[in-house]
C-alpha cells in the first residue's frame, strides 16, 4: 500500500496541492502532514491505515502487517497477566493473534506461531547473523559442563583459574591436584584433547574486556564504584540527600526501613569531612536497591537463591573517583514484614576474613545491580517501553507524515526482537528465570517498578536531575552541572542527548512553523492520544504525560524517545559482554548468605576465601547460561545501521531542509565521537578507564571501520534491534 501511494502522488498528481498552504512540486518520498496531502490521495492514505489497525480478527498470517495491543498474557500459565490491571501494569505488546490457552482462555496459547507484522521482521542477514551467534555461543556450554561432571564439585567453578578456562588465549595447566582419582584424570585429559584443536582452543569464549588487561583489578573498591558510572547500568546510582538513606516504603506494610549505617561506620574515610559536611558540599552518593527489593526478598529467598536488600554510600573524592563507604545488607525480620528489617553493616577492609567479607558484600550489591539491570534499565525501560510507541505510530502515522519518517528508524527490529524475548527468555521457565535471582519473580517484579516510570524523566537531563547527579544549570552547555565530573555515562550522553534534539528540533521546525499546526494535526494528536491511553494505558491519567500542544512538547517528545531506542540501549546493552562475559565481576544471582563466625562456613571463609566468593555467585551452568546470553545481545549484527545513519539516505525524503538538518546531525555525531576518543586518553579522567583499563565507548555513536559487526563495545543503533 505505501508504494502504492507513492507511485499514484508520482503518476497521477505532478502539483502537491496545500489545502492549508501553499502548493510545491510532488515526488517520491514526499512528506505531507494530515491537512497538506492532495485531495485524491486521502481516501488511500486513510485506507492504509485501516488495514494497519486490522478488523478485529484473532489470528494473523505471516503475511499481514496488523499491528494492534495486546496484554502481556503469553508469558505462561503460571506467572500473572501483565498491564490491564492496577496490581500488574505494564506497556502493551503487540498483538500476535495466537489462540487462547485452553485450560486458561485468559492467556495466549504457548505456540511457536511468533507473528510479527511483516514490516517488522528480520531481514534475512539479520536473522542469518541472530541464529550463527545464538548457535556458535550456546555449544560453549557444552564443554565446561562436560568436564565439570568429572569435578569433585559438579556444577561449581572451585577456583578462579577454573573461570579463566573459559576464555581464549588462557594457556595455564590444570593444577595437579585438582583431582587426585586417576580415572578422573585420564577422562579430563582425554576431554582436554577433545575440546582443543590446532590454533584455538574450540567452543571457547572471547575473553571480556574487564580482564584482559589484568586478571583481578575488578576487585578494587575504585572499579566496583567506578561501573556505577562507566559500566553496563550507570543509571541507578543518585545523590544521597539526607543521611543515614530513607525508605519511601509503606510502615504499614513493611515496618520500620530505616537504615542501619551510622555516621561512625562511614566518618573515618570522608578524607576529613563531616558527614554534614560531605552531605552540603553534595559528594555522598547511594546505589540503592534496597526499597524494589524488599517486597520480594522473603518470596525470593523461599527459592534457591539466597540475597539481600542492599544499599551501599559512596563518597566523592578529589581526584573525581568514587569510594565506597559502607554496604547495608538488609533481611526481612524473621516476625515477618510489617515488623522491617534486619540488617548487617559491612564496611571496607583490606585484610583477613574482614577484608573477604567485605568482597562478599561487593557481590551481594553486584547481584542486586546485574539483575535489576536486566529486568528494569535494561528490558523494561527500552524494550518494553519503546514496543507501544511503535504500535501506535504504525497505526496512527500515516508513512506519508514527517514524524512517521523520523521515527521508524528508531523502531527497527524492536517487536521482532521483543517476540523471541517474550518466548524464550523471559517467559515461565525461560533463560531469564534461570540465571537471575528473582527467577520465577522477575517479571513481576518488573511490574512494580513500571508502576514508578515517568516518560518525562527518560530525557536524560531530566533522569540526571531527578537522580540528584546533576541541577540545573543555564550556564552550562546542556543546562544541567554535574556534580560527579568524571561521569562518562553522563558526559558522553549530554552530548548525544543534545545533538539528538538540535536534530529533531530543526526537522520539527520545518514542517512546523506554529504551534497552531502542531493541534490541528490530528494524526499526530491521534498517535499521541492512543499511546498515552492504550499503549500505556496503565498510567494514562497520569499528570506529566506531556499535551502535545507546542514544538517545545513535540521535540522533547521526539528526543525522548529516539535517545531510549538508541543511545540508552545502546548504552545498557552493549557493554554486557565486556563487562558481564566475566560472571565474577557481575553475577546475577547469589546462593548463599555472608557466614556467621563460628560456623563451618565462616572456617571454610577464614581458609578458602576465594572458593566461598564462588560458591555464593552463580553457579556454573546458570553462569554458562548467563555468558552466552549477552555474547548474544552485545553483538552487533552486519546490517546495524547507527545513529546519523539510515538506510536509504538520500530516499527517505525529498525535503531538502530536512536531508540537510539530517547531514549536519551525522557530521555533529562524528566530531563528539573525537572528543569522546581524545578524553579516554587524558589522565585526568580517571573514570573513562579505571584500574580494568576499559575506555568507556558505549556511547561512540559508530563501529570502528574495521569491525563493522561483532562484540566491539561501542556503536550506537539507530533502535533497540537485539
Amino acid at each position: 500500500m505505501s508504494v502504492l501511494l507513492y507511485l499514484i502522488v508520482s503518476m497521477r498528481y505532478p502539483v502537491k496541492v496545500f489545502p492549508c498552504s501553499s502548493s510545491a512540486q510532488v515526488i517520491p518520498n514526499q512528506s505531507y502532514l494530515t491537512c497538506d496531502t492532495p485531495e485524491p490521495l486521502r481516501k488511500y492514505r486513510e485506507d492504509e491505515l485501516k488495514v494497519l489497525r486490522g478488523d478485529g480478527t484473532e489470528e494473523f498470517r505471516k503475511w499481514d502487517r496488523v499491528y494492534d495491543y495486546a496484554t502481556y498474557n503469553d508469558l505462561g500459565t503460571g506467572r500473572p497477566i501483565l498491564g490491564g490491571s492496577k496490581e500488574f501494569p505494564y506497556p502493551r505488546r503487540v498483538k500476535t493473534g495466537r489462540k487462547p490457552d485452553k485450560k486458561n482462555p485468559n492467556y495466549e496459547s504457548r505456540s511457536m506461531n511468533l507473528y510479527c507484522p511483516r514490516d517488522e521482521r528480520f531481514s534475512q542477514l539479520k536473522y542469518s547473523d541472530f541464529l550463527a551467534i545464538t548457535a556458535k555461543s550456546l555449544a560453549r556450554i557444552v564443554g565446561p559442563e562436560i568436564k565439570g561432571l568429572f569435578s569433585k564439585t559438579p556444577n561449581e567453578f572451585d577456583t578462579f583459574d577454573d573461570v579463566m578456562r573459559l576464555y581464549k588465549g588462557y594457556d595455564k595447566e590444570l593444577a595437579a591436584s585438582r583431582s587426585s582419582d586417576s580415572c578422573c584424570c585420564m577422562n579430563l585429559e582425554l576431554l582436554k584433547e577433545f575440546f582443543s584443536s590446532d590454533g584455538e582452543k574450540f567452543l571457547k569464549y572471547p575473553k571480556p574486556d574487564v580482564i584482559q588487561a589484568e586478571e583481578f583489578a575488578w576487585r578494587s573498591d575504585e572499579e566496583f564504584a567506578r561501573e556505577m558510572i562507566a559500566g553496563v547500568n550507570p543509571v541507578a546510582i543518585s545523590g544521597l540527600r539526607e543521611f543515614p538513606p530513607i525508605s519511601k516504603l509503606d510502615p504499614t506494610l513493611y515496618g520500620d526501613q530505616t537504615s542501619s549505617i551510622t555516621e561512625e561506620h562511614i566518618e573515618n574515610n570522608l578524607n576529613g569531612l563531616t558527614v554534614s559536611e560531605a552531605l552540603e558540599q553534595k559528594r555522598l552518593f547511594l546505589l540503592d536497591h534496597h526499597d524494589e527489593l524488599i517486597p520480594y526478598l522473603n518470596r525470593i529467598n523461599g527459592t534457591k537463591t539466597k540475597c539481600y536488600a542492599t544499599r551501599t554510600v559512596l563518597f566523592l573524592q578529589d581526584d573525581g573517583t568514587l569510594k565506597p563507604l559502607a554496604i547495608e545488607l538488609s533481611l526481612i525480620h524473621p516476625y515477618g514484614e510489617t515488623h522491617g528489617i534486619v540488617s548487617q553493616v559491612i564496611t571496607p577492609a583490606q585484610e583477613g576474613v574482614e577484608a573477604s567479607i567485605w568482597q562478599l558484600a561487593k557481590a551481594y550489591v553486584v547481584v542486586n545491580d546485574s539483575s535489576c539491570h536486566q529486568l528494569l534499565s535494561h528490558w523494561l525501560c527500552t524494550h518494553a517501553a519503546i514496543e507501544p510507541f511503535i504500535i501506535a505510530a504504525n497505526r496512527k502515522l500515516s508513512v506519508l507524515h514527517p514524524i512517521h519518517k523520523i521515527l521508524k528508524p528508531h523502531f527497527r527490529d524492536t517487536m521482532n526482537i521483543n517476540g523471541t524475548a517474550r518466548h524464550i527468555l523471559i517467559s515461565q521457565g525461560g533463560y531469564v528465570e534461570r540465571i537471575v535471582f528473582q527467577r520465577e519473580f522477575s517479571m513481576e517484579f518488573s511490574s512494580m517498578t513500571y508502576q514508578k516510570w515517568v516518560f518525562t524523566e527518560q530525557a536524560l537531563p531530566e533522569d540526571l536531575i531527578t537522580r540528584g547527579v546533576a541541577v540545573r544549570d543555564s550556564n552550562e552547555p546542556h543546562g544541567v552541572r554535574l556534580l560527579i565530573e568524571d561521569y562518562p555515562y553522563a558526559v558522553d550522553g549530554l552530548e548525544i542527548w543534545s545533538a539528538i534534539k538540535e536534530w529533531v528540533h530543526e526537522y520539527c521546525s520545518f514542517y512546523y512553523p506554529t504551534d497552531d499546526s502542531i493541534q490541528a494535526d490530528t494524526e499526530l494528536q491521534a498517535w499521541w492520544e492512543e499511546l498515552r491511553t492504550v499503549g500505556h494505558g496503565d498510567l494514562k491519567d497520569e499528570p506529566w504525560w506531556p499535551k502535545m500542544q507546542n514544538l517545545s512538547e513535540l521535540t522533547q517528545s521526539l528526543t525522548t524517545i529516539i535517545w531510549t531506542a538508541s543511545a540508552l540501549h545502546a548504552a545498557l546493552n552493549y557493554g554486557q559482554y565486556p563487562y558481564a562475559g566475566y560472571h565474577p565481576n557481575r553475577a546475577t544471582m547469589s546462593r548463599r548468605l555472608m557466614p556467621e563466625p563460628g560456623t563451618k562456613e565462616y572456617t571454610e571463609l577464614e581458609e578458602d576465601p576465594d572458593a566461598v566468593f564462588l560458591k555464593t555467585i552463580t553457579s556454573q551452568i546458570s553462569a554458562l547460561l548467563g555468558i552466552s546470553l549477552i555474547e548474544i545481545l552485545s553483538t552487533h549484527s552486519a546490517d546495524e545501521f547507527y545513529l546519523g545513519e539510515r538506510e536509504n539516505p538520500e530516499q527517505w525524503t525529498k525535503d531538502a531542509a530536512a536531508l540537510e538538518a539530517f547531514k549536519k546531525f551525522g557530521e555533529k555525531l562524528k566530531r563528539i565521537e573525537d572528543r569522546m576518543m581524545e578524553m579516554n586518553t587524558e589522565e585526568k579522567w580517571r573514570n573513562r578507564h579505571g584500574p580494568v583499563q576499559v575506555p568507556y565507548t558505549l556511547l561512540c555513536p559508530y563501529n570502528l571501520p574495521s569491525y563493522p559487526m561483532g562484540l566491539t563495545g561501542r556503536g550506537i543503533s539507530n533502535s533497540v534491534s537485539i
